[in-house]
């Protein structure tokens, strides 16, 4: 892994480069023609397929305009991005919500930092039985994520579909099961399923609903504005970042990540490409 790497020049080029009249400089290097050539600075940073590596794709070439050489490692899951960052096989990753990433600071004790926040994956709730929340059954079972961030996400976004009712006082992002005050249609939760899985129980026609993030209902072939029959508004803090360790939020390299990501013109490919599916923001 290149952490934070400018491009250096192996002793057997050095030589043969200085043989055709080139010379080091403070700036970088000088070509045969004396004109300045910039280092080059490589990040390498985890992500999930959809739509996060999508998006550092479309970002590569104006980082390069900026001398950052993009390296991009794709991720399946949820834990694995955070380990490689902590033992430094990443410089950062880009795959989790803020939610997510304070559970896995407490949980985990991760030196880790919000280095900016750059879009929304509205969750949404699927069904091949179904047309809507109002059509669930008595006793319906719903299928969701065993990752406990997810669930007050989950339970707020019910909420406010009014399926269900939580406990008056509780906050909303660290909900459970267990705060849930009224459930009028005896709904049955079932939490034991990698985030990762949810798109093939659905397929499956396992339960009767599934909560299904985004980005892996993107990387299956589903539009979440069009085959949801509910899905999360617009306005959910569950903003998807850049995390990198403690102090590298100040690397020039890392807030040139974040500008180029937070650009236009990333944020009309965004929108164009996803159709709101994914909802840029930039702060």
């Amino acid at each position: 892994m290149k952490k934070f790497i400018a491009g250096l020049f192996t002793a057997t080029s050095i030589l043969a480069l200085a043989a055709c009249g080139t010379a080091d400089t403070e700036e970088g290097t000088t070509n045969g023609e004396g004109e300045a050539t910039e280092e080059t600075t490589t990040l390498v940073v985890g992500a999930s397929n959809v739509p996060h590596a999508e998006i550092l794709e479309k970002a590569q070439p104006l980082l390069e305009e900026k001398g950052i050489e993009l390296q991009i490692e794709t991720y399946q899951d949820y834990v694995l991005p955070n380990k490689d960052l902590e033992n430094g096989d990443l410089d950062a990753n880009y795959f989790q919500h803020i939610p997510y990433l304070e559970s896995q600071i407490a949980d985990n004790g991760y030196d880790f930092v919000n280095a900016g926040g750059i879009h929304i994956e509205p969750i949404g709730v699927y069904s091949k039985k179904y047309d809507s929340l109002e059509d669930l059954p008595e006793g319906a079972t719903i299928l969701m994520s065993n990752s406990v961030a997810d669930h007050g996400r989950i339970l707020s976004m019910l909420e406010s579909k009014g399926v269900i009712t939580l406990k008056e006082g509780v906050e909303k992002t660290a909900a459970t099961i267990e705060d849930i005050a009224e459930n009028p249609k005896n709904l049955v939760f079932d939490y034991e399923y990698e985030a990762a899985l949810l798109p093939q129980l659905y397929e499956n026609e396992e339960g009767d609903a599934v909560l299904i993030n985004s980005n892996y209902a993107l990387d299956a072939g589903l539009n979440p504005i069009e085959d949801s029959i509910a899905i999360e508004d617009k306005d959910s803090p569950y903003v998807n970042i850049i995390a990198v360790n403690s102090g590298d939020e100040s690397n020039e390299a890392i807030q040139s990540l974040v500008e180029v990501l937070r650009s236009k013109e990333i944020q009309d490919f965004i929108l164009s490409e996803w159709g709101g599916s994914v909802v840029p923001v930039t702060e």
